[in-house]
């Protein structure tokens, strides 16, 4: 019985390593940190085993990083969500960024002329 509960210890530890290192490659460095999240495609779930284990190694993954992390199941979707508050300075630089986005994907593009 020791034997199986190691096991499974061991697996556990393993997909928190597994999924901290997913958040952490997923995280814009210019965000220090925030704005963090991931999200899991059901063939992620199904990949990585039982949904409340999964959730609960998020949870723990999203804590390693500083994270308050919480979690939303949205129809096959696993979001994991970092929910803290973000300093004044990097909420600026990301309305920044995203309205420079915004602006990109609005501006018309080059017009192509038809030589006939």
């Amino acid at each position: 019985m020791a034997r199986k509960d190691e096991l499974s210890q061991r697996r556990y530890r393993n997909l928190v390593d597994h999924l901290e290192n997913q958040m952490r490659a997923s995280l814009k460095p210019e965000y220090e940190g925030y704005y963090g999240q991931l999200i899991l495609g059901s063939e992620d779930l199904a990949e990585l085993g039982q949904l409340a284990d999964i959730r609960r190694a998020a949870r723990e993954a999203g804590r390693r990083l500083g994270w308050e992390p919480t979690t939303k199941l949205v129809g096959d979707r696993l979001f994991v969500i970092d929910r803290r508050d973000v300093p004044e300075k990097i909420y600026e630089r990301a309305s920044s960024d995203t309205a420079d986005r915004m602006g990109e994907f609005h501006r018309p593009g080059p017009t192509s002329t038809d030589d006939g």
